[in-house]
C-alpha cells in the first residue's frame, strides 16, 4: 500500500512540482530582466505600492458655487 502510494506520488506529483517550479523560475527571470531593462519603472512601481490612496470625493456644501439644475431654487 505504502509502496503504491509512493509510486503514484513519484509519477504524478513530482512532474507537477517540477513543471510548476520551472514556470515560477521563468517568471522570476523575466521579472528580473524587465527590472534590469527598465529600472525607472521599477522605482515607480515600488513607490506607488507605498503611496497613500487618494482621498474619496466629497459632495460640495450648500454654499458651493455649483448647484445641479435639478436642485436649483
Amino acid at each position: 500500500m505504502l509502496e503504491t502510494l509512493a509510486q503514484i506520488a513519484f509519477i504524478v506529483v513530482l512532474p507537477l512540482v517540477l513543471v510548476g517550479g520551472g514556470l515560477v523560475t521563468l517568471f522570476a527571470v523575466g521579472a528580473l530582466f524587465d527590472a534590469l531593462e527598465h529600472p525607472e519603472e521599477l522605482r515607480l512601481r515600488v513607490e506607488s505600492a507605498f503611496r497613500r490612496p487618494p482621498k474619496p470625493p466629497r459632495t460640495p456644501g450648500p454654499e458651493h458655487y455649483y448647484r445641479p439644475y435639478w436642485s436649483a431654487k
